[in-house]
């Protein structure tokens, strides 16, 4: 295994369980478009990728329906939504040892920047990170590709072997892979282990602890 320096962390799925605010907002923007409310395991499927392909992929909204499901997603999501959400239990301590040893931590998501840095912020955890990049809010960089691609230019100090994204869904692992970075995908999120082998994550672990383990901590210490 690989001593990386820059670790990459996905948000929702990885760090946040987001299950309840998300899928109460996507109800909420289908109510105020007059849609029928989708099956769970279809709710389930809007964590993580950015939310525009969701709503497109998933309840075949053309590109202006979209537009304003996403402005009535934000609605809810922004006075209630962001909230209803919890930390997976030992992130708090990974996240602590990490910077205690020294690795550059960043966020890269495909949730507006705006939302990611409140979430971080409510949760007491962004001072753990360098930087939080998300998408922006005109719908503009949000895929995993180019968010990762944007970090990796600006921190230039990045070397071949030293970084890795941690994500929970396949764009996660394949954003990594097209920008030439190795990849850990975890299963306690909501991506499968077939969905991250399939597009070649370099690990696939389903426990907080075991992602501290290929991260070459040694201690168990739980939160």
């Amino acid at each position: 295994m690989k001593n990386y320096e820059y670790i990459l962390f996905d948000l929702d799925g990885t760090l946040t369980d987001p299950k309840e605010g998300i899928i109460n907002s996507i109800k909420y923007a289908l109510r105020k478009m007059g849609q029928q409310e989708i099956q769970e395991l279809e709710l389930l499927t809007f964590i993580g990728p950015p939310i525009q392909h969701s709503f497109s992929e998933v309840c075949g909204m053309n590109e202006e329906d979209v537009t304003r499901a996403v402005h009535f997603y934000r609605e809810y999501f922004t006075e209630n939504g962001m909230i209803e959400n919890k930390v997976y239990s030992g992130i708090p301590q990974l996240l602590h040892e990490l910077k205690e040893t020294g690795k550059k931590l960043f966020v890269a998501t495909s949730k507006p920047t705006v939302f990611a840095k409140e979430i971080l912020k409510f949760f007491q955890l962004d001072h753990y990170f360098t930087e939080i990049v998300g998408s922006n809010l005109d719908g503009s960089r949000i895929d995993k590709k180019e968010i990762i691609e944007w970090i990796y230019q600006k921190y230039l100090q990045f070397s071949d072997g030293e970084v890795v994204m941690v994500g929970d869904r396949s764009h996660d692992i394949i954003g990594a892979n097209l920008n030439g970075i190795e990849s850990i995908g975890v299963t306690y999120g909501y991506g499968s282990k077939e969905e991250l082998e399939e597009v070649k994550a370099r690990y696939v672990v389903g426990t907080v602890e075991e992602l501290r383990t290929i991260l070459r901590l040694e201690s168990t210490a739980k939160v």
